[in-house]
């Protein structure tokens, strides 16, 4: 089956970052390398397949996405971690670069077939999650390097999260429940303390990352199967969670405008220019998103009553009104293309129109803005 192996490679720590020439050449190596690259040979006449592969070079290093075709997730991270280790390795200019990170994201479906694919002696847990830290523990030569210690993991994300928070640049911590220290006579007992509002923060970005990945996965399986999230028999991570009524209509040509929405809301975010969400498609990108938050959170046992409180006052403050929910409505099926909507007071949400701005003055990034009428 088809596995996306996610390898995060990383300049020497005290290395200057690259300038923009070194990057165009770190992006050759790296493409030609994975170019000239079919098949990798495993043990007992094991084959792996590469597929696809993606390259982002960024000043500091590299995120390859490789697509691969193996009998198990186990022999997919091996043979991509030989091959991206084989390729630093032989560049004379990437030859100190690190694997820093090198593991398939695990989707619950791909887990479970995953386990039924290994078996043996050395075969990893069972249960999916430990399954995945196993794996993650291990060096590049197969052997393990610690037993996974969750508590520690925990204590390191939400560490990773508070040093995030900064970049959420377009967020005051007001945002999310904190008492504004210019404002007098408020109510101060059921606020949002400072450092919760942080890891809040932080989670959100840290959030971004995976679902960035995961939609860029599931727009390669419903590219891959030439489908619709109604009909694909592959896994998908995201888009299965937009409402159920259109799930016909989200192919991949769908899949990608919503993935360039989720960047550019997400941009947006970060580089403090964030004013108001343009259109409906990132009003449901933002519920994807704190939903992704909180479940990852909850996955590292971060979530408490005051983060819960942090990212609801964060989405009180970020939404205009909460009309998208009528979506996910099934007594309510229909009224977004209806004139009943308008009776009611609710905007116009039909499917065809969530990629339209709201206002002149709000921001759809031209890749997933609509067609004007008339045009080809």
């Amino acid at each position: 089956m088809t596995y996306v192996v996610t390898v995060d490679t990383c300049i020497p720590a005290d290395a200057p970052e690259m300038d923009p020439l070194q990057r165009v050449g770190a992006v050759a190596i790296l493409e030609n390398g994975l170019d000239s690259v079919d098949g990798i040979d495993g043990p007992d006449d094991m084959e792996v397949d590469v597929l696809e592969k993606i390259v982002a070079v960024y000043p500091g290093g590299a995120l390859l996405k490789v697509f691969v075709d193996a009998p198990a997730l186990e022999f997919a991270e091996d043979a991509v971690r030989s091959v991206v280790g084989e390729l630093l390795e032989r560049s004379e200019l990437l030859g100190d670069w690190t694997i820093d990170r090198c593991e398939v994201e695990l989707h619950p479906d791909l887990a479970q077939e995953s386990l039924a694919a290994a078996d043996g002696p050395d075969a990893p847990p069972e249960d999916p999650a430990s399954r995945k830290a196993f794996h993650a523990e291990r060096h590049a030569d197969g052997d393990v390097a610690s037993p996974y210690d969750a508590e520690a993991k925990a204590k390191a994300v939400r560490a990773r999260m508070l040093a995030l928070s900064d970049d959420l640049r377009s967020f005051p911590l007001v945002m999310f429940g904190v008492p504004d220290e210019e404002e007098e006579g408020g109510d101060y007992e059921f606020s949002v303390s400072p450092e919760n509002a942080r890891l809040a923060a932080g989670a959100l970005v840290y959030a971004t990352d995976l679902m960035v990945d995961e939609l860029f996965e599931d727009v390669q399986v419903l590219t891959q199967e030439e489908t619709n999230v109604g009909e694909c028999e592959g896994p998908l991570w995201v888009l299965e969670h937009l409402p159920e009524r259109y799930a016909l209509q989200y192919d991949a040509v769908f899949a990608r405008r919503f993935l360039v929405t989720v960047i550019a809301m997400t941009t947006r975010f970060t580089n403090g220019s964030f004013g108001q969400l343009s259109c409906v498609a990132e009003e449901l990108a933002l519920r994807l998103l704190l939903n992704e938050t909180s479940a990852t959170l909850e996955l590292f046992g971060l979530l408490d009553d005051g983060l819960s409180a942090a990212l609801e006052s964060f989405a009180d403050n970020v939404y205009e009104d909460m009309d998208h929910e009528w979506l996910y409505d099934g007594s309510m099926d229909g009224i977004d293309e209806s004139d009943a909507g308008v009776t009611l007071g609710v905007a116009p949400m039909g499917f065809g129109a969530w990629f339209t701005p709201f206002s002149e003055d709000r921001f759809v990034h031209p890749s997933a803005v609509d067609e004007p009428e008339g045009g080809e």
